[in-house]
């Protein structure tokens, strides 16, 4: 089992240091209280060693709400809202919350603890801040923000007099509504821009003129192309939410009549960034490919093989994967003449460490090295760790593929263990990454015995367990800490909007070049070459 302490956790941001707090291990921490179930396991909520490991929906919905000597765990928040979408959507959890904290108030104002509506109405506004700023999307649905209004309403009445309260609110609000705008104005100017042409120059179906200039008239210093790559990807996935991320798991979902639908459509952040990653290959073969002179086009390709190095050095994977495809793509490996010009030493040890067997061991090895380098770093520099994208994206989807949902008491499954046999142990990882050298409705209080009826016939199967969750918890807060570091490398405008909007050559056309560079050598290639003329 992965135990998910506070050493293994990377520092955070503001928003998700607030968010997932001191640890991401889910253990009930000193002075929060503990509630439904204890460590043996009582109730819905099922607890090993002070860790919440499964429990029925309904119960870890209760498990989220704070009491009056209870606050939840701030990582539980986070991934407890981040993964409950997978069984119900959030405006539907919202209703449902409101309507614990309504029977919690009506407890309050009915027994001798009427005092402490206080203290319970700021851990409620506490909460929905911590969900306002982690999950703003949330609150587009006009449903989920009818459902905001009415609790934080409720909360305003427990304590009318109570200016701090009423203060905290509007704050939260204000802060909600300019996060919702700012963020669907950037979807508006993207949906504007959307076009096949988006992210990439145009496709060209034969060679440009040759007088055209070419990346090494652009920039000639391989670090330097590596650091303008780096501000690109750390751009574009700073765009990327966790919500997007579990969208791979809700979709995967979708099918399951006993759990929320998503949004079948992709979202655009994540298919703009799969898009940049294909576009970069391309540009690498194109540049390649319509070199004219071998001597030219072996120092192209030593060129982008130097570029792939310093990315690996930078800690961006992303870009470096990409390269390499590039190189790999068929036009571009069959250009023996070439390549045998080519001191292939240093592309050999790029290739080794993306070697795909025993599930891109290598490559994780170095991640690994990356991701504690950024643990421990000085500078915003050491802290750069952009992951492949496509490979991060299926490990999600199949640590979600290969553990249950539920486990066989109905529980919902909190706990995973290690998704990879292949991932290097402890040595490795102290060896890790090293430099290469030159190697709804609002649902009224009448209504709350119908709903959580509602709530139990179609988002539970008897009980829910929940394991899981927490390691797929700990890989998303992860990616989205390395989302938010700052690029320490100044920006060169020339260079990247030549990266962004430099031709590119469409399959064909890096075929035709590829065979004038050098004629077809076997059957197979001369009836290629045959239908292309």
């Amino acid at each position: 089992m992965l135990l998910l302490s506070q050493e293994t956790m990377p520092q955070t941001s503001v928003v998700f240091s607030s968010t997932l707090g001191p640890s991401c291990s889910g253990h009930v921490q000193p002075g929060m209280g503990e509630r439904g179930g204890g460590a043996g396991g009582s109730g819905d909520l099922i607890f090993q060693d002070g860790r919440l490991i499964s429990g029925s929906l309904e119960a870890l919905m209760e498990h989220l709400v704070p009491t009056v000597d209870y606050y939840p765990d701030r990582t539980y928040i986070f991934t407890f809202l981040l993964s409950s979408r997978v069984f119900i959507p959030p405006h539907d959890l919202l209703a449902r919350v409101g309507q614990i904290c309504l029977e919690q108030r009506q407890h309050l104002e009915a027994g001798p603890e009427k005092a402490k509506l206080k203290s319970f109405s700021a851990k409620i506004v506490q909460l929905l801040k911590e969900w306002t700023e982690a999950f703003p999307c949330d609150f587009q649905d006009e449903k989920a923000m009818a459902e905001l209004k009415a609790i934080t309403h409720r909360v305003t009445q427990c304590d009318e007099e109570n200016s701090t309260v009423k203060k905290a609110i509007a704050q939260m609000t204000q802060s909600l509504l300019l996060s919702l705008a700012a963020r669907n104005q950037l979807q508006e100017l993207r949906e504007k821009l959307r076009s096949p042409a988006v992210d990439k120059g145009p496709v060209l179906k034969a060679k440009p003129p040759a007088a055209q200039k070419d990346i090494l008239g652009v920039c000639c210093d391989p670090l330097v192309l590596a650091q303008q790559l780096t501000h690109i990807e750390l751009e574009r996935v700073s765009s990327i939410h966790p919500e997007d991320l579990m969208h791979i798991v809700s979709h995967m979902d979708s099918r399951d009549k006993h759990r929320c639908r998503g949004d079948l459509t992709k979202t655009y952040s994540l298919e703009a960034y799969d898009n940049w990653f294909n576009c970069l290959s391309m540009l690498v073969a194109t540049e390649v490919c319509r070199v004219v002179k071998k001597k030219h086009r072996t120092r192209m390709l030593e060129f982008f093989i130097d570029v792939a190095r310093e990315c690996f050095n930078i800690g961006n994977f992303n870009s470096m994967m990409a390269i390499i495809s590039g190189m790999n793509l068929s036009p571009v490996a069959r250009l023996k003449k070439t390549w045998s010009k080519v001191k292939t030493a240093k592309f050999d040890v790029l290739e080794h460490h993306m070697d795909p067997s025993s599930n891109f061991c290598n490559y994780r090895t170095a991640l690994q090295g990356a991701t504690q380098r950024s643990q421990t770093a000085n500078s915003s520099r050491e802290k750069i760790v952009i992951p492949v994208f496509n490979l991060f994206v299926k490990d999600i989807y199949f640590l979600h593929k290969i553990h249950t949902n539920h486990l066989p008491s109905g529980h919902i499954n909190f706990k995973a263990e290690m998704l990879y046999n292949v991932l290097p142990g402890p040595e490795s990882a102290v060896r890790g990454h090293r430099p290469l050298s030159g190697q709804t409705r609002t649902k009224r209080p009448a209504q709350m015995k119908d709903f959580k009826l509602k709530m139990t016939n179609e988002y539970l199967v008897g009980l829910l367990p929940l394991q899981k969750f927490w390691e797929i918890s700990r890989q998303i807060h992860d990616f989205m800490t390395w989302t938010q570091v700052e690029c320490p490398f100044e920006k060169d405008k020339k260079i990247q909007s030549y990266l962004l909007t430099a031709p590119i050559y469409s399959e064909e056309a890096l075929f035709i070049a590829s065979f004038e560079s050098e004629g077809p050598e076997n059957h197979m290639e001369k009836d290629s070459w045959k239908t292309l003329r």
